[in-house]
């Protein structure tokens, strides 16, 4: 028994990795709305391996994009040290989504969380907390409106989450062009031009 122990170790990491990569392709081309189902389809194992490693879609949501969210709100926190805070706010915004662009399960979990992930959850509300610091700075500073606040931003991702899928027609990807208006319309002054479709 001992002798096949290591064998089966690392048959289960070996799957484990399988559906974390197919989970990753997965929630990205389909959003959180894929089930467990669909990720061990993908990954060609049998359903069952996927629930003894990841016992809810949760889990595995958590497994695959806590990390990320981690390093965005790093992000978010690094943004604190910039002296111009709107500056330093449309940086982290198109830093972000940038990330988000190309996977559909990370633009949800951004904008809305997923199930009981306290290591999520905690990621996002940094998110937050960084972003109300540089909007009041920001403010301050006097380069954003006086009525914005922190509370805009996730109807902001939302509306540049419905337009991340446009195909882009000029050098700049629409849903660039569409955050740099957004952006614009919240400071004092329009004095920063955003990118041009052509």
């Amino acid at each position: 028994m001992s002798e096949k122990t290591p064998a089966l170790r690392r048959d289960a990491e070996h799957n484990r990795q399988r559906t974390l990569a197919a989970a990753q392709e997965v929630f990205a081309a389909r959003g959180l709305q894929a089930t467990l189902n669909d990720v061990a389809h993908h990954a060609r194992l049998g359903v069952g391996t996927v629930y003894r490693r990841f016992p809810n879609k949760e889990a595995l949501a958590e497994a695959v994009y806590a990390g990320k969210l981690d390093d965005i709100r790093a992000t978010a926190q690094a943004a604190l040290a910039g002296r111009d805070a709107y500056e330093a706010l449309r940086a982290f915004l198109e830093h972000a989504l940038e990330q988000a662009a190309t996977d559909r399960g990370l633009r949800e979990l951004i904008r809305q969380g997923t199930g009981d992930s306290e290591q999520i959850a905690r990621a996002r509300q940094g998110i937050v907390e960084s972003c109300g610091h540089l909007i009041a700075r920001a403010q301050e500073q006097g380069t954003m409106r006086d009525d914005i606040t922190v509370d805009d931003i996730a109807p902001i991702v939302a509306m540049i989450d419905s337009v991340m899928d446009l195909p882009s027609t000029g050098a700049a990807r629409p849903w660039r062009r569409y955050l740099a208006l957004i952006l614009d319309g919240l400071r004092t002054s329009a004095a920063h031009p955003g990118p041009r479709s052509s």
